[in-house]
């Protein structure tokens, strides 16, 4: 008998991690590293840089160690990183945000989107639409606060939503509208028009909208453009960003939220029960960061471009079919024509044979529609590696072709 239960079971149930008999599964992400360890194989399935980011950010975080900021910061999170935070919002979307009520620190991005799903889900008459497919996280999320998930599909190749089905997903039952753009997995950027009607959905049907804005400074094949920043849409908008990726420090879990204060309260009163604070030494360092010039901005994007220039040359050359993506860190590439019909199948053998990993689209999607044959055979691959690390993963891969 398993003993999971209540909302552990939900959490689980909605990430699709319940096996049939009540086991709680590992998660692709965990599967498709492991077996890239225990075969030695290039890991361009999970998405984490392989080099550091910028020293200056680098040494901020280790002078606040030696400093002595060790200890609990505010709950809000530090005053100087809000201040940064709303700095950063001004300076590249014109956005005027508060720094003492508009914005709270969190522990990564994942934390501010589970508490505010926590504070503003009230139960499974609460619905909440997300662009599928989607980053894992937002299943177990809704799962574990209670709601209820209504997906829109995104279509093959441009990964943009038919704006009439997205209409058919809002109703009065709708509370949340959740956004990922840059979107994960698939390196699409929203377009003016999906985001215009967004909006309007959300006014029509009193909905709010939480945008997920992770890969915002590495959009480079089309403009980034915050959801905030729409008429109307400001006082129903929550925007999640984080540093991680930015600036190429994943594991120091420093993310933020900001929208109308009465709505960060909201979360605050969740997440103060969650992590309580965040890590003291790396919020400095994150708003040196956020303060760096704009040539760092750009060279981020431009060179996060260039490798996935090599890798989607190197991926066509092996016989993919590669999506080229508008911003992220991720390639996604249908691998039907080099026997990967069954994208999880073909993911969990391409370690031993051949010395790669990846993660099948398939894990992005709800359980029920994982066979849908209009993604059954593209696969994931991220970009965010050296250049010598992509050359050598493209190189093996070439020996599909023999």
């Amino acid at each position: 008998m398993s003993v999971i239960t209540g909302a552990w079971r939900r959490t689980a149930a909605g990430a699709g991690l319940l096996s049939p008999d009540g086991a709680v599964a590992p998660t692709i992400f965990a599967e498709m590293s492991a077996l890239a360890a225990s075969t030695g194989a290039i890991n361009l399935g999970q998405g984490f840089p392989d080099e550091d980011g910028p020293a200056e950010v680098l040494e901020a975080a280790r002078q606040a160690i030696a400093d002595g900021v060790n200890q609990y910061p505010p709950g809000r999170g530090t005053a100087d990183l809000r201040l940064a935070i709303a700095e950063h919002q001004k300076r590249f979307y014109g956005l005027d945000v508060d720094p003492d009520t508009e914005v709270l620190v969190t522990v990564g991005a994942t934390e501010a989107l589970t508490a505010t799903l926590l504070a503003l889900i009230d139960g499974p008459e609460d619905e909440v639409v997300v662009f599928e497919p989607y980053y894992d996280s937002y299943a177990a999320a809704v799962s574990l606060a209670g709601g209820t998930l209504r997906t829109v599909p995104l279509r093959v190749p441009d990964f943009q939503p038919d704006l009439d089905r997205l209409a058919d997903a809002v109703t009065d039952r709708t509370r949340i509208i959740l956004v990922n753009d840059p979107h994960n997995p698939t390196g699409t950027v929203f377009g003016a028009d999906v985001l215009t009607e967004i909006v309007r959905l959300a006014e029509r049907h009193d909905a709010l909208i939480v945008t997920d804005e992770v890969y915002e400074h590495l959009a480079f094949r089309a403009r980034h453009i915050p959801v905030a920043t729409l008429p109307g849409a400001a006082e129903r908008t929550l925007t999640i960003s984080s540093a991680g990726k930015t600036f190429s420090a994943t594991g120091w879990k420093v993310g933020w939220i900001h929208g109308p204060a009465a709505l960060i309260t909201a979360v605050l009163t969740v997440k103060q029960f969650l992590t309580y604070v965040g890590a003291a030494p790396f919020q400095p360092a994150v708003a040196v960061g956020l303060r760096l010039g704009d040539a760092f901005f750009a060279d981020a994007a431009a060179t996060l471009a260039h490798k996935h220039d090599v890798l989607g040359a190197g991926l066509q050359a092996a016989g993919f079919t590669v999506f080229a993506p508008q911003g992220g860190y991720f390639t996604l590439a249908d691998a039907t024509a080099v026997g990967g019909a069954d994208g999880a199948e073909f993911c969990r053998t391409l370690p031993e044979r051949f010395g790669v990993g990846a993660i099948p689209l398939a894990a992005f999607l709800p359980p029920a529609h994982r066979a849908d044959p209009e993604y059954a055979g593209i696969v994931r691959f991220a970009a965010c590696k050296k250049v010598s690390v992509i050359d050598e993963a493209v190189s093996r891969l070439a020996r599909l072709r023999d």
